[in-house]
């Protein structure tokens, strides 16, 4: 297959994934990207926390802003585009990362197989959330990384690479120091030579970065330092939940892998029984261990997190599946194919396409309501804190409010954040915040199984949107239907 065939495949694929994948995954798809590119282009709009504190570097949402001025100069900014123009330049990004795994491999068929029916790089892979960038960039230095025997020329590419993602992804070091180290221990030249090459690249990087942030954010920082601060030093990542150290192996591969997880522990098995065969094999296995280990000693644990090991995986799994289907009869490889395709199609369709698809869907109803009367637009969201987009959807600038869920920065006893209060005791909340004699929102925005707890307030409001949501809730908090309501005089 010719490269260029290839990636438009690849890109065939990715663009699919704009258009079947329209679920909400999670708030930082939006508020941690869209939100903050709206907000730099617009003028207008809300910044969350990781901003004010400065633990989030500006580059991700830079080359968004730099896409939203570019549509608002020709007059093109409207909602669709600010919406879908971002996921689309990432699906370009990850449809080129899916053809340098597919060099990186060795051009296998079954590498186009394994990386194009991934459901959840299909999930994940259009999307605006800075994993999806950390692993297309991820795979593109992996390509580039000079493994012993592959015949890659040396390059420095992949270190240019190590180091921007770690200034816009500290926790990239996790994968990226034990590969570094490695080459260094690998090259021919001696640890000096290689550490100051290192050193060449990296330096830059730092300096363009830290300006870059520091103009940004309106005074000297290091991303990078303010992010390990508030998740190692202060230890307030667990703020927004904690899991038992062995969810990574218990659930968290089988996730991210689906049923690609059995030609991956079979791979897995191989590789451990012929370890002098594959050499390099047996490095990615360990950069795998020691990622997840280091990961599993966290309290917060997401599916998300762990993306940038994918690729590692099926690498793997695809060169053994390249060995199998040499020997194994077309049955048997057409069967295998039909399983692992069907296997990735159900949780592909049902996630993208089903599960958690009403926050999206109520912005577009939002979105009508405030063109048609923005000045006497007030949206008050009921719901768990970012359960959906906000500006960056509506591109129009209506008053709105939400749940907070401030992490406890100053170790308050007994700390209960605005989100928590609510559901406490939606009433005491909705008294204190909106009484009878005040002015009320024009609209509410909730969960359906929210509506008997507000029904103080709901008797001056009549509902206009019932939208389904998801068939399985996740949480209590959430239900199957987002509804909205209008205040009775409007």
């Amino acid at each position: 297959m010719k490269n260029l065939d290839v990636f438009f495949l690849f890109l065939l694929v990715r663009l699919a994934s704009v258009y079947f994948v329209q679920t909400f995954y999670v708030p930082d798809e939006y508020w941690q990207s869209l939100e903050v590119a709206h907000n730099l282009v617009f003028k207008y709009g809300y910044l969350t926390w990781e901003w004010s504190k400065g633990i989030r570097s500006y580059i991700p949402p830079l080359i968004i802003a730099g896409l939203y001025k570019f549509l608002q100069v020709v007059g093109l900014d409207s909602p669709q585009a600010l919406i879908y123009s971002p996921r689309v330049l990432q699906a370009i990004l990850s449809a080129y990362s899916d053809l340098c795994f597919y060099k990186w491999s060795g051009t296998k068929k079954w590498a186009v197989f394994s990386i194009a029916t991934s459901w959840y790089w299909f999930y994940t892979g259009s999307r605006t959330i800075i994993n999806t960038f950390e692993c297309a960039l991820t795979t593109i230095g992996l390509s580039k990384f000079p493994w012993p025997g592959k015949g890659i020329e040396e390059s420095r590419i992949f270190i240019w690479i190590a180091a921007l993602l770690f200034f816009i992804r500290p926790t990239s070091a996790i994968i990226w120091a034990p590969l570094c180290f490695y080459h260094i221990w690998i090259s021919k030249n001696t640890f000096l030579t290689e550490l100051t090459k290192y050193l060449l690249i990296g330096i830059p990087v730092l300096a363009f970065t830290v300006l870059l942030d520091s103009i940004c954010h309106g005074s000297l920082i290091i991303t990078p330092y303010e992010f390990f601060k508030f998740n190692l030093l202060q230890n307030l990542s667990g703020f927004y939940g904690a899991n038992p150290w062995h969810w990574y192996l218990s659930s968290g591969l089988l996730g991210l892998l689906s049923i690609n997880i059995l030609p991956f522990l079979w791979a897995v098995m191989t590789i451990l029984k012929h370890r002098g065969n594959h050499p390099n094999e047996l490095i990615m296995l360990g950069i795998i261990i020691f990622t997840i280990t280091i990961y599993s000693l966290l309290p917060h644990k997401e599916f998300r997190f762990i993306l940038p090991l994918l690729p590692f995986m099926l690498y793997v799994s695809s060169r053994f599946l390249s060995a199998w289907s040499r020997k194994a009869t077309k049955f048997s490889v057409w069967l295998a194919t039909i399983v692992i395709f069907t296997g990735n199609l159900g949780a592909a369709w049902v996630l993208g396409m089903e599960h958690q698809r009403g926050t999206l869907d109520v912005m577009t109803a939002l979105r009508d309501v405030s063109n048609n009367d923005p000045n006497n637009t007030n949206l008050l969201f009921l719901m768990p804190c970012h359960s959906t987009p906000l500006y960056s959807h509506l591109h129009v600038n209506v008053t709105t409010r939400f749940l907070t869920c401030l992490p406890n920065f100053n170790k308050v006893d007994n700390y209960v954040d605005e989100a928590d209060y609510f559901y406490e005791n939606p009433d005491r909340w909705l008294k204190a915040n909106y009484p009878f004699d005040g002015a009320l929102p024009s609209h509410i925005i909730s969960y359906d199984v929210a509506v008997p707890a507000i029904s103080y307030i709901l008797t001056m409001y009549k509902q206009t949107h019932e939208i389904f949501h998801t068939t399985f809730p996740l949480s209590p908090r959430i239900g199957k239907y987002v509804m909205v309501h209008r205040r009775l005089d409007l």
